[in-house]
């Protein structure tokens, strides 16, 4: 039972790394069309579609309000017409969507769509087009449109178009062709104001590179390593063992120079060892897998499992232990050689022994690191870990003196294993939320949540004050120190301010962890619905240099589901409902606007093929592919009255603080701009 926990878990760390590659224009969707002709009186469109990991294509026959369906349109229909509906063939999903309040039907992996034509004349040529919605957890495409055309023969003895009628429809295409490229070649037709539409890919991606995002997250990972290494280091399982090394190095070797060089040999070697775990996974797995599991509901239900196990080994209900045969045979080798290899052994089997202390911290670091944004995220996390483990050895064995000042082992170390304990459990409901959330189950909505972290920090703030006590803290009749005393009232408090969460107070300090206000299903406290004045692009930039102030162009649409859970999650926020309503001039640009233009115009898309606008949602998706470089939404970008960014884009995350940040920054670049 031991070993079979063990090997879950060991699997679990290495799962748990994960790194977000961010890409602004996706592709999820891969369709091939092709013609099967079934009889010679019949004829299938067959729209073949291979869907990335994570990505769903919705069904046919959505219900009205909900996302995209799969449409089929028949431009023209020469010698054959179309015979009943679109047909989906493959594993539908049937799920329950609260946003919606409807069952919403889809594909993953893949899917055909076939539609049917009946041949009426000798030969046949057929045109039109599929519309399909796709979507993921974080976003979603615009309608997206696979055209085709076809010809082909029919039955010998079946009656061939009138000439009188194929030169008609000829002369149609022909006008209709003479139409579509005068009408808008490119963005410069679109709109009477060329400025508008010009490309700024460019100066958005100088944004991310002037914040340096990589280098900030690279930052935060390695500071998380340190504080996660500093921490192991005061439990149980390690700090006992410092003196006992520290002594054995110094007593071997033949004088104090060989001691320090023997334990910095073996600090390093400990450095070695976890930054060799963080790079092993990331060769592995690979971060486009890795980002699976990150953003998978699945797997956020199992680290949030793996993190309660964790906790109640903490807390002394067992411990997990790596098998005895593995650290006997380790101890074993490094005892029969000598040299850096027995030093190297002697670290290996520091790092067997503690697993018990370590695990759980690194299981939690690495499921922290795994939204990071960097590749080498396991690696810089691990390294900070392992140097804080690390340099006591060395300083120690430096400066042997200070051990007589550093604190003895005693119960104080059981009281840190506690305390991380009651961590862990915290923050496997955060993980939970991920999949509640994603799967609409409503088992920990935002006063669930609010219930248990009180519940949980409260007690945290008992068991500090001396109150409560675990299995391990009977028989110490010691009282609790004054530090622990003060992180005790700190607690507790804590727990206290969350209390008016219950009635729908914001709670801002725990906002980024807890269900968005969206999910409370008691709330005294009612915030405006923030809706936007404009619906069209040129319309509201005219309004925005009219007032004098920047705008927030949000490329959204009506079947976006998560489109409404950041409308109700994060612009219900006091603070970005004002920045929103005071501050900016508010377009929202719905991609799946069926509007027919009065023209179909033809373009040129991002690879240099050309395509057809046929609505006005069409209009505004490639105003975003075009302009801003993206093609998912929700996307968010504040932009001046020229149509040039201001700052980063935004897209789906509900971490209120995040985007208050995104409003800030566009709102002081325009400032800097105006005083220009």
């Amino acid at each position: 039972m031991k070993k079979s926990l063990l090997r879950t878990s060991v699997l679990a760390l290495l799962a748990m790394f994960s790194m977000f590659v961010s890409a602004q224009m996706q592709d999820p969707v891969h369709f091939k069309v092709e013609q099967k002709q079934t009889s010679p009186n019949e004829v299938s469109v067959i729209f073949s579609a291979t869907i990335d990991d994570g990505w769903h294509v919705y069904s046919t026959g959505m219900p009205d309000g909900g996302p995209q369906s799969a449409m089929f349109t028949a431009e023209k229909s020469e010698g054959a017409t179309p015979v009943g509906s679109l047909k989906p063939v493959g594993k539908e999903v049937k799920q329950m969507d609260e946003m919606f309040g409807m069952e919403l039907r889809f594909f993953e992996k893949n899917v055909k769509f076939i539609q049917k034509y009946k041949i009426t004349g000798k030969t046949y040529r057929i045109s039109g087009y599929l519309t399909y919605g796709a979507c993921c957890d974080g976003m979603c495409m615009p309608p997206t449109n696979v055209d085709f055309e076809f010809t082909g023969k029919g039955p010998a003895d079946a009656k061939d178009v009138p000439v009188e009628e194929k030169k008609e429809e000829a002369k149609k295409d022909t006008v209709a062709k003479d139409t579509l490229a005068a009408a808008a070649p490119s963005a410069t037709n679109i709109s009477g104001n060329n400025d508008l539409w010009t490309p700024v890919i460019e100066e958005l991606q100088a944004f991310d590179q002037n914040e340096d995002s990589s280098e900030q997250a690279w930052y935060y990972v390695f500071f998380m390593g340190l504080i996660g290494g500093f921490i192991a280091l005061v439990t149980p399982c390690v700090w006992p063992i410092i003196p006992m090394t520290v002594s054995f190095f110094l007593k071997r070797a033949k004088d104090k120079k060989s001691g320090i060089r023997d334990a910095i040999i073996y600090g390093v070697s400990i450095i070695i060892i976890y930054l060799a775990l963080g790079l092993s996974v990331t060769l592995i797995f690979g971060a486009s897998s890795l980002n699976a599991l990150a953003t998978s509901a699945v797997f956020n239900v199992f680290f949030c499992l793996l993190l309660i196990v964790f906790a109640v080994s903490f807390f002394g209900w067992f411990e997990l232990t790596l098998p005895s045969s593995w650290t006997n045979s380790v101890d074993s080798k490094a005892s029969k050689t000598s040299g850096l290899l027995s030093i190297f052994l002697m670290a290996f089997t520091l790092t067997l022994v503690s697993f018990s202390c370590t695990g759980p911290i690194i299981g939690f670091l690495l499921v922290e690191v795994s939204t990071s944004g960097s590749i080498l995220a396991p690696a810089i996390g691990m390294f900070g870990f392992a140097l804080a483990l690390a340099l006591p050895f060395t300083l120690f064995a430096m400066f042997p003196a200070w051990l007589n000042s550093a604190p003895k082992s005693g119960s104080w170390m059981n009281t840190v294993k506690i305390v991380l304990g009651f961590v862990e459990l915290a923050f496997a409901l955060k993980f939970f939320s991920v999949a509640d959330l994603a799967y609409g189950w409503h088992l920990l909505d935002r006063e669930v949540f609010l219930s248990l972290w009180i519940v949980i920090f409260g007690a945290l703030g008992l068991y500090l004050l001396g109150f409560l006590k675990f299995q391990s803290d009977f028989g110490s009749t010691e009282a609790m120190p004054v530090p622990c005393i003060m992180l005790g009232l700190i607690s507790i408090a804590f727990a206290i301010y969350m209390i008016p969460g219950l009635w729908g107070a914001p709670c801002k300090a725990v906002s980024a962890f807890a269900p968005p206000m969206a999910t409370q299903d008691f709330n005294l406290y009612k915030s405006e619905e923030v809706r936007a004045k404009y619906f069209d692009y040129e319309e509201g930039m005219a309004a925005a240099k009219a007032a004098g102030k920047p705008a927030l162009v949000d490329f959204t649409g009506f079947g976006c589901v998560n489109c409404r859970k950041m409308e109700a999650a994060v612009w219900t926020d006091p603070t970005v409902a004002d920045k929103l309503q005071n501050d900016y001039i508010l377009i929202s640009l719905f991609v799946d606007d069926k509007t027919p233009l009065p023209e179909p115009i033809e373009v040129k898309d991002a690879n240099g093929n050309m395509k057809k606008l046929r609505t006005i949602g069409d209009k505004w998706s490639y105003l975003q592919s075009n302009k801003f470089g993206a093609n998912a939404q929700p996307f968010y970008v504040t932009v001046d009255a020229d149509g040039h960014p201001l700052g980063k884009s935004a897209v789906y995350n509900e971490d209120i603080d995040l985007y208050i940040k995104f409003l800030d920054q566009g709102l002081e670049n325009f400032k800097k701009k105006a005083n220009k």
